[in-house]
């Protein structure tokens, strides 16, 4: 008697799932994995930069449209709107943005007709810009927050391809010059793993030349030390930290030809394996981590220029790829952002025809849905 109770519980259980989904307006259950319009930028953007702020908004800063953009906004994602952030006081692409831990943002270098020594703190209280010096000019580069609270800058580009890193000290608002990369590079990637080092991947040299290497700077001793290899020379590739620890590199360009491959870096073993192939090979995309350990690789430019709309999704407990819907709106040179509701706001970046774009979208996952929609047992 009591297994037949308990039966007709879950049977029922079921039944009041299955009613409120099918009572849910029909974008937010339509398929399992949906991309849905968010309000537009006021300026179309592409090589910009986009900052999750403490207080759930995300911060877009500078980019290129027909010249090169100063103006930052703010998206709210309780309103769907945007609104002015005021304005850099160097209009600048390419460049970099760090949330800081006192919630200030941190922009470094990029392009404004010429690589740019200069740097800027945005202050959310008070939606103003404030000069933060820096070093060397340089774009192209990686800026990594430390646990120390510090911003390490590295490699670049200026005329050639540069070595040289800096470390920003947010308490004292000064840069000071940090040990050197072993190989100059830059359109590389950064990524701080749990140890604290950082591990830097691919990029290109001086001579245009698509980068294998991989290095370790140990904050402890300011030095950088040679890390194993990449698999395959990458450049314009994204890289995620699972939360395993290993670090997720997937597509980029690389020896003439656009990447579908990805591989796992292991920082226990400093070793690369396998990580499976991207269904559609692809540079200049985006990749998110979901609260769910999965990654969500969005956008980019694919074969013969062409720029593939359907997103795929890594997953770290099968080292598979899967389809994840696709983007209302090919784009690449766009931003990705994780919103603390678990979507995924992407914005801006360039159409096939090369145009600057002021589309924004939504990314939502399954969880998401039920989380926010249905509180079941």
């Amino acid at each position: 008697m009591m297994r037949a109770i308990h039966r007709l519980r879950h049977v029922g259980a079921l039944f009041v799932a299955l009613v409120f989904a099918l009572s849910l307006p029909l974008a937010a259950h339509a398929v399992t994995n949906t991309w849905s319009a968010a309000g537009s930028l006021t300026t179309a953007r592409n090589a910009h930069t986009a900052t999750l702020l403490p207080s759930g908004q995300v911060l877009v800063a500078g980019g290129g449209n027909s010249g090169v953009l100063a103006s930052a906004e703010l998206y709210d994602p309780a309103t769907n709107t945007w609104s002015a952030a005021g304005s850099l006081a160097a209009a600048r692409y390419y460049h970099t943005a760090t949330r800081l831990p006192s919630g200030q943002v941190l922009v470094a270098g990029g392009f404004n007709y010429f690589a740019l020594a200069y740097a800027e703190l945005y202050d959310p209280a008070t939606n103003t810009w404030s000069a933060a010096g820096l070093s060397t000019a340089r774009y192209h580069h990686t800026a990594t927050l430390l646990p120390s609270g510090q911003v390490l800058v590295a490699g670049g580009f200026n005329y050639f391809a540069l070595a040289i890193t800096e470390l920003y000290a947010p308490a004292i608002n000064t840069w000071s010059v940090a040990g050197s990369l072993t190989t100059a590079r830059y359109v590389h990637t950064a990524t701080l793993l749990p140890s604290g080092q950082v591990l830097v991947a691919g990029g290109r040299d001086t001579g245009g030349n698509s980068l294998a290497s991989a290095e370790l700077y140990d904050p402890a001793t300011n030095t950088w030390i040679a890390a194993a290899s990449l698999t395959t020379a990458r450049y314009s590739h994204t890289a995620t930290l699972l939360p395993s620890g290993q670090v997720l590199v997937a597509g980029g360009y690389g020896n003439g030809v656009v990447l579908a491959s990805a591989e796992l870096y292991d920082p226990a073993t400093n070793t690369w394996i396998a990580a499976g192939s991207l269904a559609i090979a692809r540079d200049s995309h985006t990749a998110t981590r979901l609260p769910s350990g999965q990654v969500l690789v969005a956008g980019g430019r694919g074969y013969l220029g062409s720029y593939p709309a359907y997103a795929e999704l890594y997953d770290p407990a099968t080292n598979t790829w899967s389809v994840a819907g696709s983007l209302t709106t090919a784009r690449d040179w766009h931003t990705a952002t994780l919103l603390p509701s678990g979507q995924v706001l992407v914005a801006g970046g360039r159409d096939t025809g090369g145009n600057s774009l002021a589309s924004a979208e939504l990314y939502t996952t399954p969880e998401v849905i039920f989380r926010d929609g249905f509180d079941g047992p």
